[in-house]
């Protein structure tokens, strides 16, 4: 019988598309539902102080009343937040979060109509004040991340990496879209779209249930986060780099006022956040070393070198041209240091009380934020703008110097590579 022979056809060769550490660390079941909730609920966290000044500076034709009441709401912050992420951990995310919101949305809302109403002064103070409830989203969606990947190091770096590029993303169009609400529609509507979009994000978040830490009871033995070993020094750490955001945000806007390009500074300012945004997406990428406190040291070393060139760029020149450039470039340590502080938190706190700990590490940063813009005010005021750029690399130094001497003595264990 004549043979026959069957000819394959040739294969094509499939193109598989290589899939990136975001994409794969969104493909978690349940990460992208509780990220959209998140990311609605945090753009207020932006917009809430510069529609509060907005709102009562027009009112009451007085910067100084609106610095003084947003500066108390940051006070009542420091002193709730703590207490209200302890109630998290202890009850769940949902069971709080959702009453907490609430609480503070009618907080603002409760702002708005004493300002609209020219209620008497001190109702502004008492309104403010009950916006401190609102919890910590930034750290109710990173315990969710260490949660799901509890045992995926590299993982958990990339959603630490993550969630420090979405804070930079906020930080940059949250008070941009304040300022265009409260101008273009009128002076209160900053603050009550900031409370639409607060509780809309919350319960969003909330409703996704899959991806939530379990609550965990407290016992007789169970201490404060502060109490561990090394915890104290870090909050330290966290407490001097406040000192640098705080300190280069008020230095930049006297600069750019005494340029008479006062209008440019939020531009300027955004640049710094857009730097750390893109080191945070690029560092997100990278396997580091697995020595967690002496990688912190490596970043805030890098942070005190760059944070030299607005210094320079300020003394050398009058033009916000090389000062943007020196901003964007400083911008670049940012992210990584706040995404391996944020990752030794996670490493140092107690099991069960990670919103708490983070919390505190974020309440350290609030009070390293007022402290460096009281220092560089008073610099500004007594010698000049350019001369004030000193404060921030002087806080960057000195954090740098603490975890020398306190985080990296106080944990030298590595975590294990995966």
């Amino acid at each position: 019988m004549p043979q026959t022979t069957t000819t394959t056809p040739p294969t094509t060769p499939t193109r598989t598309t290589p899939v990136t550490p975001y994409r794969r660390l969104l493909s978690t079941p349940g990460a992208r539902a509780f990220t959209l909730g998140n990311l609605i609920a945090r753009l207020p966290m932006g917009m809430f102080s510069v529609s509060a000044v907005f709102m009562i500076a027009s009112a009451h034709d007085s910067y100084a009343l609106a610095g003084a009441v947003t500066a108390t709401g940051l006070a009542a912050t420091a002193a709730v937040a703590p207490w209200t992420a302890r109630l998290i951990d202890r009850h769940g995310q949902a069971r709080v979060a959702v009453p907490a919101t609430l609480f503070a949305a009618l907080g603002s809302l409760a702002l708005l109509l004493c300002v609209h109403f020219d209620a008497p002064t001190w109702t502004l103070f008492l309104s403010y004040a009950a916006t401190a409830t609102t919890p910590n989203t930034g750290g109710m969606s990173r315990a969710r991340w260490a949660h799901l990947h509890r045992d995926d190091p590299a993982t958990l770096h990339t959603a630490n990496s993550f969630e420090q590029a979405v804070d930079e993303l906020c930080f940059m169009t949250g008070p941009v879209i304040a300022a265009f609400l409260c101008s273009a529609l009128f002076p209160e509507a900053g603050t009550l779209i900031g409370a639409i979009l607060l509780v809309t994000g919350i319960l969003t978040f909330a409703a996704q249930r899959s991806t939530e830490p379990p609550p965990t009871a407290r016992t007789t033995t169970t201490r404060s986060p502060i109490r561990t070993p090394g915890f104290p020094a870090l909050l330290a750490v966290f407490l001097c780099t406040g000192a640098v955001f705080g300190a280069m945000e008020v230095t930049t806007i006297a600069f750019a006022d005494a340029q008479n390009h006062k209008s440019s500074a939020g531009a300027v300012l955004a640049l710094q956040a857009a730097g750390s945004c893109a080191a945070g997406l690029l560092y997100g990428t990278l396997r580091p070393s697995p020595n967690v406190p002496r990688r912190l040291l490596a970043c805030l070393a890098a942070m005190t070198a760059l944070m030299t060139a607005p210094l320079t760029a300020a003394s050398t020149t009058t033009s916000l041209i090389p000062l943007a450039a020196a901003l964007l470039l400083a911008g670049a340590a940012t992210a990584p240091t706040m995404v391996t502080g944020m990752t030794l938190v996670q490493r140092l706190t107690p099991q069960g009380q990670l919103n708490e700990g983070m919390t505190l590490a974020v309440t350290a940063l609030l009070g390293g934020i007022a402290t460096g813009s009281a220092t560089a005010g008073h610099l500004i005021d007594s010698t000049t703008p350019a001369t004030a750029f000193l404060t921030p690399v002087a806080a960057a130094a000195l954090a740098l110097l603490l975890c020398a001497l306190t985080v990296t003595r106080a944990d030298k264990r590595p975590i294990p590579e995966d």
